[in-house]
């Protein structure tokens, strides 16, 4: 591993190597090196990150939230594909269960009438159905949504 002596040659890694920048900071953090971070760097990595963790958590709810319209309300296609909606809506309630926290949940909360706009948008546009089908505000709970085994009348 290379030994950074200086906070101006870990600002420099973090242009040429974000990988070993990133090594390197951490191990400066676990040696309680504090001084020699090159924090705006770290901050503007953690701050990405937790940008990250918002965007997927809300990706996979939205996609939940499609897949139930879809279910729901296009019965057109609903003998041909409601297996696929339940097996997508499975996937993707696994998939964001496993990276909830209790922040991102208040999160989802939070966002959940924007997300569930997103969501019929996206839906009018794949089905062709008129936005007045749907429901103005969301009419899922987010527990209902997280829920493994709940499913729409």
């Amino acid at each position: 591993m290379v030994n950074i002596k200086t906070k101006t040659q870990l600002k420099q890694l973090y242009e040429t190597d974000e990988n070993l920048w990133l090594e390197e900071t951490i191990r400066l953090l676990k040696d309680n090196c504090l001084e020699d971070l090159d924090l705006e760097n770290l901050i503007e990595e953690l701050e990405s990150l937790g940008r990250r963790d918002k965007h997927r958590v809300e990706s996979l709810l939205r996609q939940i939230i499609i897949h139930l319209l879809l279910l729901q309300y296009w019965t057109e296609q609903y003998d041909y594909n409601h297996r696929h909606w339940r097996g997508e809506i499975a996937t993707f309630r696994v998939q964001l269960n496993k990276y909830l926290t209790t922040n991102l949940k208040n999160y989802l909360s939070e966002e959940l009438a924007s997300i569930y706009q997103e969501a019929v948008f996206i839906v009018t546009e794949k089905t062709g159905l008129n936005k007045s089908v749907f429901t103005e505000k969301c009419c899922y709970s987010l527990e209902q949504l997280l829920d493994k085994s709940w499913f729409p009348n």
